[in-house]
């Protein structure tokens, strides 16, 4: 009792009830206490808050806040040591490892990190002072400061030339879409985009927007009423409301002039003047794609308070497609180590025979964009003929069609989903055009393709981004309803590459 009498700090490594609460109550103000037998610790966070409501806890169970666990330590240091072949593992690598723990529990939790939280929205606290043992940051952020401690302190035999890199390459271990996105991650980051995030009142939205400019991907322009804006940071934890630039549609300077623009697309479509300026001031969409038309910003995000459909109507009343070309939504997969489109997933719902074509040439230049060689199979139920349908008459229909364009991409079909992506079903076909399994999926019709994507999604088969809109002549993103901040920061980070 004598030795604990006004300590700051328990450092238990003993025996279950080890620790009286009378003992805690003879402790100094905000005391923390790390009490870390196992099975059953020498005191419980209960125990303790019985007598104590100013007390920092932490164990080592999984069922209590704060878990102290070495698997947090090891096996990220000895990544880092063997990725340098360090000669030892020093006192410095170790304060490294510490550190990076340290700032990782202080930096805000995005919506893919809270599932190794149950859901629970964290902030640094008594309650959050250590990340999860399951944290999917801890793989890049823990080796990265372990490596670097390496080869300050001269045990790395073999240095790390750009650090940023090795940390992308360690959450591409985890997290697929990290991996497929660094490259455009890296272009925005030498050419920072200006991107509005149109519902900007949001806490989601501004958590995304704080995320994006962290990440140093652009500037975010949120639209929203300032106090708004202001208080949904605060709810979110976002300090550095000053690195957003904030536009009340109401209360714009540039309100008349989006109006007038507007009216003078729309004049003739039975809208008034007054008509569209209301919609400038009240849409936040619509005043939001119109700076990016008048070149005020250069790319767009929405879509996390209303449906896809409703959202691409208002902005198809700002936006007009590129000359020549449809627009199309597709989906990209990434599942069992690679990437694969999918079209048309949100705009064409049942397409005829030329426009599948149009939208299998759409969909081929976006897989290009994206580095891919297309290789586009036309999808149906049937395959090469069998069994018989009027469906299936179209997609066939379809590949005439781009024979006669003289594409200069891989393409066949009709064919099943099974035939497409597997070589040996593949292989019963050798008169199939395609080189390899394809990386291009172009449904028949709408419905097949978003429910196919949606199950896809839910039942844990692999990582689905999008839909995605191509074909717009300004860069617009549409989220979906209850998309998480990750996705809406990938979604912006698209939209600012203009793919």
């Amino acid at each position: 009792v004598e030795v604990i009498e006004g300590a700051d700090v328990f450092l238990g490594l003993s025996a279950a009830g080890a620790l009286p609460k009378t003992c805690v109550t003879k402790m100094a103000a905000r005391p923390i206490i790390f009490a870390m037998a196992n099975p059953d610790p020498e005191i419980t966070p209960e125990e303790v808050h019985e007598v104590r409501d100013d007390a920092i806890v932490a164990t080592g169970r999984s069922d209590y806040p704060n878990q102290v666990n070495n698997v947090l330590g090891f096996p990220y240091i000895f990544r880092g040591a063997l990725d340098v072949e360090a000669t030892t593992i020093n006192d410095a690598m170790k304060i490294a490892a510490a550190n990076a723990i340290a700032e990782l529990a202080r930096a805000d939790v995005p919506d893919k990190v809270a599932a190794a939280y149950q859901g629970r929205r964290l902030r640094y606290g008594p309650e959050y002072i250590i990340p999860a043992p399951f944290d999917p940051r801890l793989i890049s952020a823990i080796p990265s400061a372990v490596a670097q401690a390496a080869m300050d302190s001269g045990v790395a035999r073999r240095p790390i030339v750009d650090m940023d890199a090795y940390k992308m390459r360690l959450s591409a271990r985890l997290d697929p879409v990290a991996g497929f996105l660094n490259t455009i991650f890296e272009s925005l980051r030498a050419s920072p985009k200006r991107v509005v995030f149109a519902e900007g009142e949001e806490e989601l939205v501004v958590r995304a927007a704080n995320a994006f400019y962290n990440a140093q991907l652009g500037f975010p322009v949120l639209i929203g009423r300032e106090q708004n804006v202001k208080e949904a940071c605060i709810s979110a934890g976002v300090s550095n409301r000053d690195a957003f630039e904030i536009h009340n549609a109401r209360l714009s300077e540039r309100n008349a002039e989006y109006a007038e623009f507007l009216y003078a697309r729309l004049q003739r479509k039975g809208y008034l003047l007054r008509d569209c300026q209301r919609m400038v001031n009240n849409d936040r969409n619509i005043f939001g794609a119109c700076m990016v038309a008048l070149g005020h910003a250069d790319a767009m995000v929405t879509g996390v308070t209303r449906n896809w459909s409703t959202i691409y109507a208002d902005i198809r009343q700002v936006l007009d497609p590129k000359p020549g070309r449809r627009v199309i939504g597709v989906s990209l997969i990434l599942s069992k180590g690679r990437a694969v489109l999918v079209a048309d997933t949100s705009v064409h719902d049942m397409p005829n025979a030329e426009e599948l074509a149009d939208i299998a040439v759409e969909a081929a230049e976006v897989a290009e964009k994206l580095g891919l060689t297309p290789r586009v199979a036309m999808l149906a139920y049937s395959t090469f003929g069998h069994p018989k349908g009027e469906r299936s008459d179209q997609v066939r229909e379809a590949v005439a069609i781009l024979d006669s364009r003289r594409v200069d991409f891989e393409y066949d079909g009709e064919m099943g989903g099974d035939v497409a992506l597997n070589k040996k079903a593949m292989a019963l076909y050798p008169f199939c055009r395609l080189s390899d399994t394809a990386n291009v999926l172009i449904m028949p019709a709408f419905h097949s393709a978003s429910i196919s994507t949606k199950m896809l999604q839910e039942l844990g088969g692999g990582t689905v981004i999008g839909p995605l809109l191509f074909g717009l002549s300004k860069p617009v993103q549409i989220a979906q309803l209850g998309a998480g901040d990750s996705d809406l920061v990938n979604m912006a980070a698209l939209a600012a590459f203009n793919i």
